[in-house]
């Protein structure tokens, strides 16, 4: 871990983008980020154009989504072609789970602390003799190999969120990617609680279809997100919802020829959401800029340095054991106070936190300070 000192300087160059900081203390990126002026400016222009200008800047607008497309595929170490755009985590993950050719039998792997756009895609195919195995979790964690041991010969899909919402839990994705592709099974990751605080490279970590909506830890707007799909995965699963653009020569309006468009472009359902992705691509390329190994190291210092203060004071933090599992998020709680109490003697001092589970989660981003961190450990009851 390098020298938290050195790279403050990453919080103090960006921070003047964020003017929520003028207001509040806001540490809340794990359910509903504030937008960077930067991409409130790029999506008020391009408002401004439709406005001005209705199609005729259509080729203008179009290069838009290249571009986010491009930028999200760097983020991850994909090829644009793998990168589709959906309107939140559940409907792509929903895209894998409703394209998959399931038989009477097969089986899917998850753990029962994951968030419910995780769950109900997968649960609803309980009607098709689907099962849906849940690894238990211990006093809120899950444990690598006890969800491992739940696969067996019928297999179809192990599916895990990257960073556990109630938590903040890191799981070790290319452990369990490495054990899925090595059995030819599916590996499906949940990343809304991680991309854009933390590095992933889906080559590395042999992930087949990761999906994140944009308006957490990637700071983009509500009702647009990414959806990863490999080219192993692209031959396992068939779209559902079929929108006109999903196929190739898709502008030969009568062709009606239902020839799928190569990569993730054939689950995109027809017209997208230009003003949302415009808003991603430049949450994306602004991420790009910072450098995501910096703003990682960043985030995993800030969590250190707020645990270490909140454990001097007495609160009990969930998610301790090793680096290699923390996150950005750090949650805590404390026997003699209640959660509730906690985050609503924040919100009085314009400190934003949340509750999950009986916990107090505290969410920063790389533009946040150690000064933040402070005040919101001062601001907490003494116990």
């Amino acid at each position: 871990m390098a020298d938290c000192t050195s790279i403050d300087d990453l919080a103090a160059q960006y921070r003047e983008l964020f003017p929520i900081t003028q207001s509040y203390v806001y540490l809340n990126h794990a359910s509903v980020s504030p937008l960077s002026t930067r991409v409130r400016d790029a999506m008020a222009a391009m408002l401004d154009g439709v406005t001005r200008y209705g199609d005729r800047k259509f080729e203008q607008w179009d290069s838009v989504v290249t571009g986010a497309r491009e930028a999200a595929a760097r983020l991850v170490n994909a090829l644009p072609r793998q990168i589709a755009f959906l309107r939140n985590t559940s409907e792509a993950l929903s895209v894998i789970a409703n394209g998959v050719q399931w038989r009477d039998g097969d089986n899917i792997v998850s753990a029962a602390a994951e968030f419910p756009a995780n769950i109900y895609p997968w649960s609803r195919l309980r009607a098709y003799g689907v099962e849906l195995r849940l690894q238990p979790d211990r006093a809120g964690l899950l444990d690598t190999e006890s969800l491992l041991s739940l696969v067996n010969e019928r297999t179809r899909v192990v599916t895990v969120s990257w960073v556990q919402f109630a938590t903040g839990q890191r799981l070790d994705i290319r452990r369990i990617g490495q054990f899925c592709r090595e059995r030819n099974i599916l590996y499906v990751v949940d990343a809304v609680q991680g991309l854009g605080a933390l590095q992933v490279d889906v080559e590395r970590d042999c992930v087949d279809a990761l999906a994140a909506g944009a308006h957490k830890y990637l700071l983009g707007p509500k009702g647009v997100g990414l959806l990863y799909v490999s080219d192993r995965a692209l031959a396992r699963v068939s779209p559902t919802v079929v929108g006109w653009t999903a196929v190739n020569h898709y502008q030969d309006y009568l062709a009606h020829d239902l020839d799928f468009r190569d990569g993730a472009f054939r689950f995109e359902g027809g017209t997208l959401n230009q003003l949302g992705i415009c808003g991603l691509g430049q949450a994306i390329e602004l991420f790009l800029a910072a450098g995501p190994a910096k703003i990682e190291q960043y985030l995993l210092s800030l969590n250190q340095y707020m645990t270490r203060n909140l454990e001097q004071r007495g609160y009990r933090v969930i998610n301790r054991r090793n680096c290699e599992e923390q996150s950005a998020i750090v949650a805590f709680d404390h026997p003699a106070s209640s959660v509730e109490g906690i985050c609503s003697r924040l919100a009085l001092q314009n400190i934003i936190v949340s509750t999950r589970l009986g916990r107090v989660r505290v969410a920063p981003h790389f533009y946040n300070s150690r000064e933040d961190i402070d005040r919101m450990i001062e601001a907490l009851p003494q116990m």
